[in-house]
């Protein structure tokens, strides 16, 4: 394994984490950024850049990129959270103030933030969408705002792992009259200088290595990593909350498919370099290169202010929420109590910590079967502590 980039002074433990990972922790293809104080400090790739790539297979590059999952979802509640900044939307108001269809079926006291902080009670379809239903923006819409609450909006939290992406998606388009893809492109990435889409265009299909699950190696105690029990029942019953909002679309959509990655699903289908996040992240907490900055300070702290904890129906575990964020948890660990962002299911991580004006993001192309504290991703982030303290 032939490891390339480039790593500040003081960032060494990151590096040699990093290589451990394809020592010792099944990776394939991946990399690493970290940006501190707007300024990059490491930034590594290796491997191949498919999954199922062999030693004669085109190698990770510092432009590839890579379907990064719910990871997806932190870019997604900026964009809301950016147009509050602006004055163009009321997280205090109704849904349905923006989107009048959204009041049906006893959702009509549903607030922006409810949605924002997994509150909404709609992390379900009664009935799923196909994967191709899923890309039409008016269907998945149409079935969020006709689908009657599984409990009382803002009474309660769970993950809405498909649904974010037409809850979010939608109230962009209503208010801006764009769709999210098109306001992340104008508003976000380009801006920041950030390789991130949601809507993969056709131009940049070419960057992106195929994705797919790989089982993780055997650990010194020769077991495997995985979900614990409790989650994994949850996964294996399909009536709980848990499957059935995974599986809002039926069947999963095959996420190296030209048509899946052109959609705009900001719940599950952003593609991003790991330098890309990093920027982004980076951008929501400061400067960065002495340039582009997102987030005033106050829209900051309502990222990262507390508006879900305990625990998560749908997740089981104990999750905690800003204003669309995941927050630092034992459930999802990151860098410090301050740190926002979100996991990717079986991989990718992305997170900002304006304590220590810290952005992180990491990206694969190898799935392990975890939900949000991936042991690769996990062992980057201690070895950013480490390399901080």
């Amino acid at each position: 394994m032939d490891m390339h980039g480039t790593v500040a002074e003081g960032f060494e433990p990151v590096g040699e984490a990093f290589a451990a990972n394809f020592a010792l922790r099944g990776e394939r293809g991946a990399a690493v950024a970290v940006y501190r104080d707007g300024h990059r400090v490491v930034d590594l790739w290796a491997g191949t850049r498919d999954v199922d790539g062999t030693a004669d297979s085109a190698p990770w590059e510092r432009g590839t990129a890579q379907i990064v999952r719910s990871a997806t979802k932190g870019v997604a509640a900026a964009v809301l959270l950016l147009l509050h900044q602006r004055g163009e939307l009321d997280l205090d108001a109704p849904v349905g103030t923006y989107w009048p269809e959204f009041k049906a079926a006893g959702k009509e006291r549903a607030l922006v933030r409810d949605l924002l902080a997994h509150r909404a009670g709609v992390p379900v379809l009664d009935r799923p969408l196909t994967p191709e239903q899923a890309a039409d923006p008016v269907l998945g819409a149409d079935a969020v705002a006709a689908q009657a609450p599984v409990w009382e909006p803002g009474t309660d939290h769970g993950y809405h792992a498909q649904t974010y992406s037409w809850l979010t998606g939608e109230l962009v388009r209503r208010v801006t009259g764009r769709t999210i893809g098109e306001w992340i492109a104008r508003e976000v990435a380009g801006p920041v200088r950030a390789d991130l889409w949601v809507g993969l265009p056709a131009g940049e299909s070419g960057r992106v290595g195929r994705a797919g699950q790989v089982e993780p190696p055997r650990t010194a105690t020769g077991l495997r990593t995985r979900p614990k029990r409790s989650v994994a029942e949850a996964y294996a019953d399909p009536e709980s909350l848990t499957r059935r909002a995974f599986a809002a679309i039926t069947p999963l959509p095959d996420e190296n498919d030209p048509a899946y990655r052109a959609a705009v699903l900001p719940a599950s289908n952003g593609i991003a370099t790991a330098d890309g996040l990093a920027r982004f992240y980076a951008a929501l907490i400061g400067e960065v290169d002495g340039g582009t900055r997102l987030f005033t300070p106050r829209t900051m702290e309502l990222a990262r202010t507390e508006h879900s904890a305990g625990p998560d129906r749908v997740l089981v575990a104990p999750t905690r929420f800003g204003l669309g964020p995941m927050l630092h948890s034992p459930a999802s660990p990151l860098l410090g109590p301050g740190s926002f962002g979100h996991p990717g299911r079986g991989g990718a991580l992305a997170f900002a910590d304006p304590d220590s004006a810290v952005a992180f993001a990491y990206v694969t192309n190898g799935f392990q079967p975890n939900v949000t504290a991936d042991p690769r991703a996990q062992a980057l982030v201690h070895a950013v502590r480490a390399s901080l303290a």
